[in-house]
């Protein structure tokens, strides 16, 4: 791509969004490998935090020990503390927040005092095609590789095509009724946070039934656009 990538990892932080199955953690991967930016999850954020020696982490610990959930004020706060660090200077990715409109509401103030452009990317894929990515999905219990009923069949039917002696197992969450729980629920939680990010104009949508390649070369696209806006309306003005 003919913008360079330090131009808009200078001051981008991006929100990914997508259903269960929809690619996210492949594309946050492919963000982190190709554009060196850090993939900031805030369940590993809130982990690593209960495990310090800090004010924070005390009161992370204690909500957590009496089974209440964190409030959306320490969330943010844990953002802000994680993403303090030199390698988000340039910008991160940020997967698992925000998750409601609150926690978007917070994160744009956060990107304010970061001095940071924030776009929040849909990976859009109808229901009926994630329900077969993730019912169809098994996997070989001594390599790990990964088959799907629907699309890429093994061989030899429930069997590893490098282990024949293996019989693929499905995960039990992959299972109809845990799958149709799981798009439900995205569903519910999700539409109000689309809506936010709709109305702000932040919310871009790619196609998520594209190959990996193809929706990482929209989501690039993207960030290369707003980099081209960016420095046309930053540019002075001619009489």
């Amino acid at each position: 791509m003919a913008v360079a990538n330090r131009k808009f990892r200078m001051s981008k932080i991006i929100v990914l969004m997508g259903a269960p199955g929809a690619g996210k953690g492949t594309q946050a991967r492919l963000l982190q490998e190709r554009l060196r930016l850090p993939q900031i999850s805030t369940g590993d954020m809130l982990r690593a935090v209960a495990q310090a020696r800090t004010a924070l982490a005390e009161e992370v610990r204690a909500i957590q020990h009496g089974g209440r959930l964190i409030p959306d004020e320490m969330v943010i706060r844990v953002v802000e503390d994680r993403t303090a660090k030199d390698d988000c200077h340039d910008g991160y990715i940020l997967d698992g927040f925000p998750r409601t409109a609150a926690q978007a509401q917070m994160l744009e103030d956060l990107a304010a005092r970061q001095t940071k452009k924030l776009s929040a990317i849909l990976i859009d894929v109808p229901q009926a095609l994630l329900e077969k990515r993730m019912t169809g999905r098994r996997s070989c219990p001594i390599c790990g590789e990964i088959y799907n009923v629907y699309f890429r069949p093994a061989k030899a039917d429930n069997q590893c095509d490098h282990h024949p002696e293996a019989q693929l197992t499905q995960r039990a969450d992959d299972r109809q009724e845990k799958v149709r729980v799981r798009l439900e629920t995205y569903e519910r939680e999700t539409a109000p946070l689309l809506d936010y990010y709709q109305g702000t104009g932040r919310l871009h949508r790619v196609d998520g039934t594209e190959s990996p390649e193809e929706i990482y070369g929209d989501v690039e696209k993207i960030l290369s656009n707003e980099v081209v806006r960016a420095q046309s309306s930053a540019s002075p003005k001619r009489d």
